[in-house]
């Protein structure tokens, strides 16, 4: 039996690095952008992600809760030069870059999968790390099969060994990219180049894949259950083809059970939702809050995650520590120990995504590494005042004598 899909959406998500020195710059280039629109949040329309974050993280990720009518408007006189530099000194910004009106009247056949890019969103932190986010739709009557195929070629469309026969059968419902190639061509647009983040170990070709899909109730329900296709929700889990046979098993550690009809997987390759339409809120409320709330819930994840390799590269070259020093005592201090939220999902959300990305192995790691190198300075610091201490105190020693030498010599 064929999953029929009622509803569904992927975010792919793509991880860069702004060159240092040159943030405030990029910020000016997107301000520019006529197509490019800073993202501002405001209390009353989005409360759900306000009540949802805790206070301190919320203001990290989120300044603009906290700008009235005045300061917006205020913000809005500013040279675009000055916005930029304001802009530069919040640690997260957000923008939304507009697409062209979606190009109606095509209609699958076969095995062609035609899509739509309703969302992109830029999110920019202060320490120089970005994320292109990419909003994918299928058109018309799919199923889960379809957006295995899809989610798998998707996140090798950037990839630069990537085969263009891969997505001959994928298409774009958008005026503003004809093919595969301008999309690939207007992510290095907003990306720029990677040679930093090829340096850092970072995977720069394929996107975090974040995928919902919600099937028909006929398919999952409590006579049909999620065991009797369990290997396509693996491949859903781990952004496999259709046509992969599964060797992977299945443990509740992948697992977050504790949805109504829902399952929610965390992988190295991303998250993954799968929903049945039988229970109503998995196709209304469930979508909103997956693509709101737990989405800057892993974007964060993400986020530190990179961070923490940025942090290490950095102590691997002959930069200044001081200046190392203080962006690990920053990060520690403003985001590292903070608790994300008390929501008690998304809670169990981030603990999954933290243990599958590995962080606190990595942020352990980088301190063993950063301790070595502090002790070592301040070992080196120590012997460099010792030897100045010694010359003054023999620089002392020889005045003393010479004093009494001369003394002596007078007296004789």
């Amino acid at each position: 039996m064929e999953q029929k899909i009622k509803y569904q959406y992927s975010y792919f998500i793509y991880p860069f690095i702004i060159e240092e020195g040159n943030y405030e710059k990029y910020l000016l280039k997107l301000l520019k952008d006529k197509h490019c629109h800073l993202k501002i949040f405001e209390k009353e329309k989005d409360m759900h992600l306000y009540t949802y974050f805790m206070p301190r993280v919320r203001e990290y990720l989120f300044s603009t809760f906290y700008w009235d009518k005045e300061k917006q408007k205020q913000f809005n006189s500013f040279k675009i030069a000055t916005q930029a530099l304001l802009l530069s000194q919040k640690p997260c910004t957000m923008f939304e870059y507009e697409l062209e009106k979606v190009a109606q009247g095509k209609i699958g056949k076969g095995d062609n999968l035609f899509f739509t890019v309703p969302k992109i969103e830029i999110v920019c932190f202060q320490t120089g790390i970005g994320f292109l986010l990419i909003k994918t739709i299928l058109e018309g009557e799919n199923t889960l099969a379809d957006v295995l195929n899809f989610n798998y070629k998707f996140r090798d469309i950037h990839a630069e060994c990537s085969n263009l026969k891969n997505f001959e059968n994928i298409h774009l419902q958008t005026s503003s990219f004809k093919d595969r190639k301008e999309l690939t061509d207007f992510i290095k647009e907003i990306t720029g180049n990677c040679k930093e983040a090829k340096a850092m170990n970072l995977e720069n070709e394929k996107f975090y894949t974040y995928s919902y899909a919600c099937l028909e109730q006929e398919c999952w329900n409590e006579t049909r259950t999620l065991d009797t296709f369990q290997d396509e929700f693996l491949k859903f889990s781990y952004i496999m083809p259709s046509n992969t046979q599964v060797t992977i098993k299945n443990t509740e550690e992948q697992l977050l059970p504790n949805l109504k009809y829902a399952k929610l997987s965390c992988t190295k390759q991303g998250a993954t939702l799968l929903a049945s339409a039988i229970y109503t809120e998995n196709y209304t409320k469930l979508p909103f809050t997956f693509e709101n709330q737990y989405l800057y819930t892993y974007l964060l994840a993400i986020y530190k995650k990179i961070y923490l390799k940025k942090i290490n590269y950095e102590l691997g070259k002959s930069k200044v520590f001081s200046e190392i020093n203080k962006k690990f005592l920053n990060f520690t201090q403003e985001i590292w120990i903070e608790e994300v939220t008390d929501d008690i999902i998304g809670s169990k959300l981030y603990e999954k995504w933290e243990e599958v990305l590995a962080l606190q192995d990595l942020y352990d790691t980088i301190k063993v590494k950063y301790d070595i190198i502090y002790k070592e300075r301040n070992i080196e610091k120590n012997t460099k005042m010792a030897y100045i201490i010694a010359g003054i105190l023999l620089a002392i020693f020889g005045i003393i004598v010479l004093y009494i030498f001369m003394n002596f010599g007078k007296v004789s």
